[in-house]
């Protein structure tokens, strides 16, 4: 078996999205990836995936037909500008704005930009202010 990298957080393996219309939904994601710095990880005729996030369509194996419903989905950001340029490529690319850049009170420094995905989901990029990582990623080998 050839030998595969994975780079994870601390808590989430991965979700998954069962969308509607696939091509819009991956225009969509491509646009916030690419700004976010978060390369499609790999493809096929019924899904996506990056990182931790896989998106299919209803038809595809893994979703059984069902789409998953609306829900919330936070991507980290590096700074102010990122979550800024999340924002301009995600109405670019078809999404609805749910909440413009700008600072947010659940905490000092909390930096966020709201978009709905074209299945109605709420996609935001967060910054929480000044902060050192340990390490960009977990990385995985096997």
């Amino acid at each position: 078996m050839e030998t595969q990298e994975l780079h994870r957080g601390r808590l989430i393996d991965h979700l998954q999205l069962v969308v509607r219309d696939l091509p819009a939904s991956r225009r969509f994601y491509e646009a916030l990836f690419q700004v976010l710095g978060v390369p499609i990880g790999g493809t096929g005729e019924d899904y996506f995936w990056a990182d931790e996030l896989f998106i299919s369509s209803a038809d595809s194996r893994a979703a059984q037909g069902k789409l998953t419903g609306r829900h919330h989905l936070a991507f980290q950001a590096r700074d102010h500008a990122m979550v800024d340029a999340f924002h301009k490529a995600g109405l670019a690319a078809g999404g609805t704005d749910n909440g413009t850049p700008g600072e947010r009170p659940y905490h000092p420094g909390y930096y966020a930009a709201f978009l709905l995905d074209p299945d109605g989901n709420n996609i935001e990029a967060v910054h929480h202010g000044p902060a050192h990582r340990s390490a960009a990623s977990v990385k995985i080998t096997f």
